[in-house]
């Protein structure tokens, strides 16, 4: 059975003060039911994520751009590979609980071996869902798509951010 939002909070709530949890080598989200899903990185993925976050500052100077930041979906916590936050939103945001109940305007996912379509497909439209403008998918080869509703040719807020992290 699905889990109010709220429960999802007090959930993650327990998962981030169990000791047992702290040190785990994975990104770690939860699904509709409040159950873990942990999913091993491979350095290369930092990598990207790290480059993403890097493009992000240089494109969008005025905002923030955390690794991993937790968010409470209709579908459990997921935390995007790197989120881009505008000041203004970061307030809104803490205003919702941690994790929050609204996105980031720009919540990016790095695929891995491990990811599907469909569940990017998901993923974005959860993103969406909560408040997301925009949803950057960044495959292997560093080569990024943007979307807001569909699939855009740059993003809004990033304009001159290329399509390729090198």
């Amino acid at each position: 059975m699905p889990v109010t939002v709220t429960e999802q909070q007090e959930r993650w709530d327990e998962i981030v003060r169990d000791p047992a949890l702290r040190d785990l080598p994975y990104k770690i989200e939860t699904n509709e039911r409040g159950q873990l899903v942990l999913s091993p990185n491979k350095n290369w993925h930092s990598d990207l994520q790290e480059a993403v976050a890097d493009l992000l500052r240089e494109h969008a100077p005025e905002g923030r751009q955390p690794p991993e930041y937790a968010l409470a979906t209709p579908k459990g916590i997921k935390a995007p590979d790197v989120v881009w936050m505008s000041p203004s939103r970061k307030k809104e945001m803490e205003a919702t609980g941690d994790p929050s109940t609204l996105a980031p305007e720009i919540c990016v996912e790095v695929m891995s071996a491990s990811n599907t379509e469909d569940e990017m497909q998901e993923k974005r439209a959860l993103y969406r869902d909560i408040g997301a403008e925009e949803v950057w998918i960044v495959d292997e080869d560093g080569c990024i798509r943007f979307f807001a509703d569909e699939e855009i040719d740059r993003s809004a807020i990033a304009p001159n951010c290329p399509r390729q992290v090198d």
